[in-house]
């Protein structure tokens, strides 16, 4: 009796989430209408912000790929903000030839109030671009994001995977992971006129945006944190589905796990301390704050596929109705993979890396109590240790 209340239990469980990736996988298959650069996008004053704690050793790759991005234009400013640095940060981005800010402040420590002093401090500016300091873009990034900067265009978000993904396994299981979080639940939310949210890299804020909602997020998932500020007051971010930026990944074991349980325990902080408030004003004010509530609520796939198959063995053993849904769970899991590699025209090297998905579970699962810790602190901006890609610094 127990085993199948178990198995049912764990249904109830996984079931929500299920539902919620098959309709983003369902309206991902929607092609974003085609823009075509405007005269009055050609005339905005861009600047792109670099957010950069200790990056000396990977910086100017990142830069020679933002000034190939902007030759010939010039009315968009490629911006450094060295924060806390006790490296040559500022020194390699001067010698680079891009503007930089220096911001030393030992009490606020992190990327949000990196990102708040960049734009309280760069002036005359129309739009701002976010780019991270381990960072390629591609040579149309700038004029693809410009085609989409409309007066009535508050935020934008670009594809984001991973630099150099086929190099190493670990890099090319991450991008078929980003595949289905970067790619394809954001172009679905676009698709069904919802705001798709902020990853982080590749995003772009008009002045106006800031000025009506400053950017005070102050988690380790600021980017997250700031995109629900945004919703709140009725803003949505919109999907830019034909440029992409790559940034690095960690290639080594520990350095990979720890970004990961940050992350991960960063939005599980988030989600303790804002859902239940964010579900009320979604049910009672604001219907459109209910997807980020969902989105904060949802598991991590790994953690979500391995639920479900504790949940089939349940139910082969006691719950022959809750072993059909699990397995039907786990079809739209697939599904849904399948599908964001489908939308990133994934390689060879993409479609074998999953073969080492069960692995990649278990190591997932290990991560567990790391996450948990990680979300009962306050967490710093921390480097992550990682080799530099090819053509990078050495």
């Amino acid at each position: 009796m127990w085993i199948e209340f178990a198995a049912l239990a764990l249904l109830a469980l996984t079931l929500p989430g299920t539902l919620y990736l098959a309709v983003l996988t369902l309206a991902a298959h929607r092609r974003p209408a085609a823009k075509t650069l405007k005269p009055q996008a050609a005339a905005l004053k861009v600047a792109i912000v670099v957010p950069a704690h200790n990056e000396g050793s990977h910086l100017l790759r990142t830069l020679r790929s933002l000034q190939a991005a902007c030759h010939g234009d010039a009315l968009t400013q490629i911006w450094v903000v060295a924060d806390n640095c006790t490296d040559n940060t500022a020194d390699v981005a001067r010698s680079a030839g891009v503007q930089v800010l220096e911001r030393f402040n030992d009490a606020d420590r992190g990327k949000g109030y990196a990102l708040e002093y960049a734009f309280e401090h760069i002036p005359g500016v129309d739009w701002f671009v976010v780019v991270d300091a381990d960072t390629d873009v591609e040579l149309h990034f700038v004029d693809t994001l410009r085609a989409h900067m409309t007066p009535d265009t508050a935020a934008l978000q670009c594809r984001y995977l991973v630099r150099d993904a086929l190099v190493s396994r670990r890099g090319t299981l991450s991008e078929v992971a980003w595949a289905a979080w970067n790619v394809l639940r954001p172009r679905g939310r676009d698709a069904l006129g919802l705001s798709v949210g902020i990853l982080g890299n590749g995003f772009a804020l008009s002045r106006q945006t800031l000025e009506q909602v400053p950017y005070t997020a102050r988690s380790i998932v600021e980017d997250v944190e700031y995109h629900i500020l945004l919703v709140q007051l009725g803003l949505r971010v919109h999907w830019v589905d034909t440029t992409t930026v790559r940034g690095d990944m960690p290639t080594a074991d520990a350095a990979a796990g720890t970004q990961r349980a940050r992350w991960e325990g960063g939005r599980l902080r988030l989600a303790l301390d804002r859902v239940p408030g964010l579900l009320w004003q979604g049910l009672t004010r604001n219907a459109r704050l209910l997807d980020p509530t969902l989105d904060l609520l949802l598991l991590p796939l790994a953690l979500h596929v391995g639920l479900l198959l504790l949940t089939l063995g349940l139910g082969v053993v006691g719950s022959s109705a809750a072993a059909l849904w699990a397995l039907g769970c786990l079809v739209v899991v697939v599904w849904h993979v399948f599908t964001g590699l489908r939308l990133i025209d994934a390689q060879p090297a993409h479609w074998s890396a999953l073969l080492q998905v069960p692995g990649y579970i278990v190591w997932k699962l290990l991560l567990t109590a790391k996450v948990v810790k990680a979300a009962g602190r306050k967490t710093e901006w921390v480097r992550s240790e990682r080799e530099p890609g090819p053509g990078g610094p050495t």
